[in-house]
């Protein structure tokens, strides 16, 4: 399969878990394939194999910002890059879900911050925090309060 191919594959699975989450997050389906966390494990999984099968076969590193730029010159490289997004992206939307739904947090009020980690990761997430202290006066990390 060409790194293309898969990217297509990935980037148009995503969507569907985004969708349940915000459509559907209380759901049985949501929360077996989405909350679980297996959805996101799924793009996990692909990532892994992408590594594993083609880890060091391009130029660059990580240690610098023209190291990143050669790296994912190589589309392998790249398509890897994107599904660890899709995939850490997922995982924080599920989390948020699940937290909102512990803390009591309207699901109507969390889609925004559905869409903006979906489209801008860590700027969904300091919304949803926004909107938990909104909602319950505290800031939570893990069970403890700050």
């Amino acid at each position: 399969m060409k790194p293309d191919t898969l990217f297509q594959i990935c980037n148009a699975a995503a969507p569907l878990g985004w969708l349940l989450m915000a459509v559907a997050p209380r759901w049985k389906w949501t929360q077996k394939l989405v909350l679980s966390g297996l959805y996101p494990l799924l793009l996990g999984l692909v990532y892994l194999v992408i590594i594993v099968t083609t880890f060091g076969g391009s130029e660059g590193d990580f240690s610098s910002l023209a190291g990143v730029t050669a790296l994912f010159q190589n589309p392998w490289a790249l398509t890897a890059g994107w599904i660890h997004y899709l995939a850490f992206d997922m995982f924080i939307g599920a989390w948020e879900v699940s937290d909102s739904q512990k803390h009591g947090v309207a699901h109507w009020k969390v889609i925004p911050c559905l869409f903006l980690t979906f489209l801008f990761g860590p700027i969904g997430l300091i919304s949803y925090f926004l909107l938990r202290y909104i909602h319950t006066r505290k800031f939570y990390f893990g069970e403890r309060v700050v």
